[in-house]
C-alpha cells in the first residue's frame, strides 16, 4: 500500500486552506515551484488528480474534496503521537497569556490536546490585552503568549495574519444612520485605532456608539444592532456576521498576530509553543477559512526570531 507522506498532506491541506497554491507556499514556507511539485508527488501516490484548472487559479476535484477529511484525521494522529512521546514524564507548569479572540476561538482544542499528553504539566492561563501580555511576558510571569503584533520582536517563534473585518449583528443595525455607530473596546485597543483611521482616511462620519472594556460587553452591544466593530472573524459567531457591503465601510489592515516565547522557556513551554504555531493556522478553518491569509511559521533552533518563519 503506498504511504500518504504527512509533509505532501501538510502542503495539501495548506491550499485547501489558503485557497491557492502561492498561498500554500507562504504557509508551508516553501516556493511555488516547490509546492507544485509535491502536489504532483502526491497525485502520483494517490493515482487521482486531486487538482483541476479553475478560472485563474485551481480547484479540487472529487478525489481532493475526498482526501481533504483522511488527510486532517492523519496529522492530527501523528500530532497526538509526538505529543505523547514527548510528554509522557514531563511535568511543571505553563503560563500562557492571551487575547479573549484566541481563548474563544482554536486554543481550546490546542491545549486540549496539549494536556491528553502532557498530563502532569499544570496550564496557568491568563486572558487579556496584548500590551499588558507583552509586559506580563517580559517580567517572567508568562512562559508565552498569543497576542496581536505591534512591532517584531526577537522572542517571536510564530506570525499568523488574519484580515480584519467589519462585523455586525445577523439582524442588521436597530436604526440606519448617516454616521458610522461603533462598538468599541477602551483605549488603547489596535482595532479601536484601525477603524478610526479608516473611516477618517475615507472621509466617513462616525461616532462610538457603545464603548467597553471587555469583548463580553462589545459583542453585547453588537447583538443588540447598537453599533458595529470592527474586529476578525473570530469574533463572527453567535449572531454576529460580516457587515453587509452596502454599509459602503472602507478597507481595513491585515492584522498581524505573534506567539512569543521567553528566552528560558522550558521544554513543555517550548512543545506547546510548537503546537500552537503549526496548529492555530488550522484551527481557523472551523469558523472562516475562506477569509484567512494565514502566514505559520517556527523556529526554536538558534536564536530566536523571525529568521526563516514563512
Amino acid at each position: 500500500m503506498p504511504i500518504l507522506d504527512p509533509d505532501l498532506l501538510k502542503t495539501f491541506l495548506a491550499f485547501v486552506d489558503g485557497g491557492s497554491l502561492a498561498q500554500a507556499a507562504s504557509i508551508v514556507g516553501r516556493s511555488a515551484s516547490a509546492v507544485t511539485t509535491q502536489m504532483q508527488r502526491l497525485e502520483d501516490i494517490v493515482g487521482e488528480p486531486l487538482l483541476v484548472p479553475q478560472g485563474r487559479g485551481r480547484g479540487l476535484t472529487p478525489a481532493g474534496e475526498n482526501l481533504v477529511g483522511h488527510a486532517r484525521r492523519i496529522l492530527a494522529v501523528h500530532r497526538e503521537a509526538w505529543l505523547a512521546l514527548k510528554g509522557v514524564r514531563a511535568d511543571g507548569r505553563v503560563a500562557i497569556g492571551t487575547t479573549q479572540d484566541f481563548a474563544d476561538s482554536g486554543l481550546p482544542e490546542l491545549l486540549r490536546a496539549f494536556a491528553a499528553s502532557y498530563p502532569r504539566v499544570r496550564i496557568e492561563l491568563r486572558v487579556g490585552r496584548s500590551a499588558e501580555l507583552a509586559e506580563a511576558l517580559q517580567t517572567g510571569i508568562l512562559d508565552l503568549m498569543i497576542a496581536m503584533r505591534q512591532a517584531p520582536a526577537p522572542d517571536e517563534v510564530g506570525l499568523f495574519r488574519e484580515p480584519m473585518l467589519w462585523l455586525c449583528s445577523q439582524k442588521g443595525l436597530a436604526a440606519r444612520q448617516d454616521e458610522v455607530p461603533l462598538a468599541l473596546l477602551d483605549p488603547h485597543c489596535s482595532f479601536r485605532d484601525a477603524a478610526i483611521a479608516a473611516l477618517d482616511t475615507a472621509g466617513r462620519r462616525y461616532r462610538v456608539a457603545a464603548g467597553s472594556a471587555s469583548l463580553a460587553g462589545l459583542r453585547t452591544a453588537v447583538n443588540a444592532g447598537i453599533a458595529l466593530t470592527l474586529r476578525t472573524a473570530r469574533f463572527a459567531h453567535s449572531g454576529i456576521v460580516e457587515a453587509p457591503r452596502d454599509f459602503g465601510l472602507p478597507q481595513v489592515p491585515i492584522a498581524e498576530f505573534a506567539i512569543r516565547l521567553r528566552q528560558d522557556a522550558e521544554p513543555p513551554a517550548q512543545e506547546l509553543a510548537a503546537l500552537f504555531s503549526g496548529n492555530l493556522a488550522l484551527a481557523q478553518a472551523d469558523f472562516g477559512k475562506e477569509k484567512a491569509d494565514l502566514a505559520v511559521g517556527y523556529r526554536l533552533d538558534g536564536p530566536r526570531g523571525l529568521g526563516d518563519l514563512g
